[in-house]
């Protein structure tokens, strides 16, 4: 990004985003709450710490703000500067005061992709797999990957959430999500074009999490 358009956009943030932006962050395990968010900035979404907006005037970049007193911020920025400019991963302009400013990735989650009936191709999965391997050449563990932070666009896959690759562990979501592609969405719902109800969807996931909390408890 052009060092006079990146210093124009820290300016804008500082100016314009921050101080008239309300984020909370409730509960951990929830996604961050926007309150208020001035005109126009969009907002792209939200997670458990943070949330990721952008402006019309700067729509190739993602703005990613942590909630008050929410943890990740330093390890994210060092998270960025290993993987560098990967062509799976955003990469990071800017950092300061627990703010980002990232590439915007474009796309649609595999998450979602189940669920408006969209083909997820196998380039989409050995993309996200092969940037998962090369995070891990660097140091990084790629943990608690699954269909809502790996998105797809124009037959290419990518990976959304880097944010807690420096945590010990990598988790088996990943390699769940896999099984679940080759074994049940391969075979029967992709050529039926059959969409996974959201409720559906979502109850998965929060059973997933539940099981792997007990799992983890017994162990």
């Amino acid at each position: 990004m052009d060092r006079d358009r990146l210093s124009q956009l820290v300016t804008l943030i500082n100016q314009a985003l921050r101080p008239n932006l309300e984020l909370k962050s409730i509960r951990p395990h929830d996604p961050v709450q926007v309150t208020d968010l001035p005109s126009p900035w969009l907002l792209l979404g939200t997670g458990n710490y943070a949330a990721v907006f952008t402006h019309p005037d700067y729509p190739d970049q993602a703005i990613k703000i942590y909630a008050p007193n929410r943890p990740g911020f330093e390890e994210e920025v060092e998270v960025y500067r290993r993987l560098g400019d990967h062509p799976a991963f955003s990469c990071c302009f800017y950092a300061e005061s627990g703010m980002l400013i990232l590439r915007r990735l474009r796309g649609i989650t595999l998450f979602n992709c189940l669920h408006q009936r969209r083909r997820i191709p196998v380039q989409v999965i050995a993309d996200i797999d092969r940037a998962l391997t090369d995070a891990i050449t660097r140091g990084l563990s790629p943990r608690d990957i699954h269909g809502k932070n790996v998105m797809m666009h124009e037959g290419r896959g990518f990976v959304v959430d880097i944010s807690d690759f420096l945590r010990p562990g990598m988790g088996s979501a990943w390699g769940d999500f896999k099984l679940f592609y080759y074994w049940i969405y391969r075979p029967l719902l992709s050529p039926a074009r059959v969409p996974v109800p959201l409720i559906l969807l979502e109850a998965s996931r929060v059973s997933y999490r539940w099981l792997r909390r007990l799992l983890r408890r017994i162990a």
